[in-house]
């Protein structure tokens, strides 16, 4: 009876090892991005994007410039007035070359990571691209949900505090 049981429990093991394992994906979360809205600065009829290119720099002076590599969701793309890019995570320092309609490939100046979901302004020159942050008006930000839940908790313990001096109070009068 006890062989019995060790043979079908070796069984059982044998089967269980050879099922196969199920994978598992998870999200973290948001993850920050970048939003590039183009205007042109000098005469003539209008250029379109291309295509394009964002790059990484942990140095001010983007010596050491590599571009946003496309890993998962991790991508930068580009429709014919527009840029968007979404990341794990950027570095300090970024820099833009986009190639354009009419066959010229432009640079931008050296620009910083300005919020968890940035948004510039790149102005379109006749040799090179200006980068400028805009403010933005986030809602979404991790800032926003650590100030709602400061908030939260500020009200639940002035709550808490009121319901205590009233328990209190009527406790005194009996």
């Amino acid at each position: 009876m006890i062989v019995k049981r060790r043979w079908i429990l070796q069984l059982l093991m044998l089967l269980a090892s050879l099922l196969p394992l199920q994978a598992v994906a998870a999200d973290v979360g948001p993850k920050p991005t970048m939003d590039f809205q183009f205007m042109q600065a000098f005469p003539g009829s209008a250029v379109t994007i291309l295509g394009g290119s964002l790059y990484q720099c942990n140095q001010s002076d983007c010596r050491d410039a590599e571009p946003l590599a496309a890993l998962g969701p991790q991508r930068f793309s580009c429709g014919p007035s527009s840029c968007h890019a979404l990341a794990y995570g950027f570095t300090p320092y970024n820099l833009l070359e986009i190639q354009f309609s009419d066959g010229k490939t432009r640079r931008s100046n050296v620009f910083k990571t300005d919020q968890f979901q940035s948004v510039y302004k790149v102005t379109i020159r006749s040799d090179d691209l200006l980068v400028e942050p805009q403010i933005s008006l986030n809602l979404f930000s991790p800032w926003t949900y650590l100030l709602l839940c400061v908030c939260c908790l500020a009200v639940l313990v002035v709550l808490v505090g009121a319901i205590l001096l009233i328990v209190r109070s009527r406790k005194r009068r009996k």
